[in-house]
């Protein structure tokens, strides 16, 4: 058995910045919650045999990125990168990925981190899956070969589910489940050194221009901005009794418990 495993990794800024968010190379990382699912891929490609192909659409600063993911074993990276993708939102970045991932076939199963640090909204997995008309299941915590199928176990709140998927299929990984590789520093600079990175751009997806970027996004950003929480610190003295009963003094007072 040889599995082709496509995982679509972003960029994403570290830090919030005020008003609309740039990436650059000094402000941005590989998505956290991408790593799990890279994870998950490469441990297919070790126990069944295989490849494993990095996915990303954004700016040229995503290459940071994909040379990570290649440090970490992928065998391929393309990045898909036009200057009229430029605001895209979820809708159009699934649109933009599932032609990439067509023009990748064959391939038996797409990863996807939970959600993404920067945005959060946890739409590009199954909005790509979708669009590709192939099965989608989230929050996977186990995957294992069966003979007609794959067993997919899945964690959502409190409830353990068991799947059985056919493949082509697409996944979003569980974060607490696969615990990423640790990369050496002497890997990411050889992964820079022999960096090789397929480059796509919007005519290369057969993908016309007014159907991305701002001008083929129903939602947009309209910017960032930090939470500021003001914090105070108070000493209750006392035994502890009665410290407890000035805090729920204090709490009632706020509105925080009832009285």
């Amino acid at each position: 058995m040889s599995i082709h495993s496509i995982v679509c990794i972003k960029s994403v800024v570290r830090t919030a910045p005020d008003g609309v968010g740039r990436r650059t190379p000094e402000n941005s990382e590989l998505n956290p919650f991408d790593r799990p699912a890279l994870e998950a891929a490469l441990r297919i490609k070790e126990t069944l045999g295989g490849t494993v192909t990095v996915l990303s659409m954004g700016p040229p600063v995503g290459v940071e990125a994909l040379a990570e993911a290649q440090a970490m074993g992928a065998d391929r990276a393309v990045l898909v990168c036009d200057a009229a993708l430029a605001g895209s939102d979820t809708l159009v970045t699934s649109r933009v990925l599932a032609a990439a991932v067509q023009r990748l076939a064959p391939y038996d199963f797409i990863f996807f981190g939970t959600r993404t640090s920067d945005s959060d909204t946890g739409q590009v997995g199954p909005q790509t899956a979708t669009l590709l008309a192939i099965p989608f299941v989230s929050g996977v915590k186990q995957m294992a070969p069966r003979e007609k199928a794959w067993e997919i176990t899945r964690l959502m709140d409190d409830w353990q589910e068991l799947w059985r998927v056919n493949v082509p299929a697409a996944v979003s990984i569980h974060p607490r489940f696969y615990a990423p590789r640790p990369i050496a520093l002497g890997g990411i600079a050889q992964a820079h050194d022999h960096l090789d990175v397929q480059r796509w751009r919007l005519a290369d997806l057969g993908i016309a221009n007014d159907r991305a970027g701002l001008v083929g996004s129903p939602t947009r950003v309209a910017k960032l901005q930090k939470i500021v929480r003001k914090r105070s610190c108070r000493m209750l003295s006392g035994e502890p009794k009665e410290q407890v009963e000035a805090l729920v003094e204090i709490l009632t007072a706020k509105g925080v418990m009832g009285s």
